[in-house]
């Protein structure tokens, strides 16, 4: 009886947990790189973005994603030994913003404001269906097309909506309702 309750326990816990950012072919995949990529990939960031320390140091938003760069992916990850695109999100949106948003992906796109991507400004949420006919992916706009998230591959990092892998997952942007 006691294994039944734990076994029940177990699955409901990973349910509530891990369904931020889901990817059908990948969902349990933790990414693991070595401490010494995390150096390499704060530079990374600056050269991507083209911005010097002290443009890092002065911006809440960039000082932030600095700190998290190369951070892995981990499915229902919420720290920095492992963390998932939503749980991502949502830390960058409290330290930098001050706002509350729900965990799931998918929950955090009901939350927000639709606009048009051309008139999506720093801050503002991009929502991807990748594989799936929800919502299963959520990033971080900063500008000239790029955006921040926690990918299943590569953990936290900076990619471009012109990239073609993002054209083609690419549904939507937002604003955050309490914004």
């Amino acid at each position: 009886m006691l294994g039944f309750r734990y076994n029940t326990l177990l699955i409901v816990s990973i349910l509530l947990f891990g369904y931020g950012c889901r990817h059908k072919k990948d969902a349990i995949k933790t990414v693991n790189k070595p401490k010494s990529n995390v150096v390499s990939g704060s530079a990374a960031f600056k050269e991507k973005m083209g911005l010097t320390n002290k443009e890092i140091k002065d911006n809440k938003l960039y000082s932030f994603i600095n700190d998290w760069y190369g951070t892995p992916y981990k499915y229902g990850g919420c720290e920095k030994s492992g963390v998932d695109c939503s749980c991502f999100t949502i830390n960058l949106f409290e330290k930098v913003y001050n706002k509350k948003m729900p965990r799931t992906a998918s929950e955090i796109y009901k939350e927000t404001e639709k606009i048009k991507i051309e008139k999506a400004q720093e801050g503002d949420l991009i929502f991807f269906k990748i594989n799936s006919k929800s919502i299963t992916h959520v990033g971080v706009y900063l500008r000239d097309n790029k955006f921040v998230h926690a990918s299943t591959t590569r953990g936290v990092l900076v990619n471009s909506l012109t990239e073609t892998y993002y054209q083609k997952y690419f549904y939507a942007a937002g604003k955050l309702k309490n914004k």
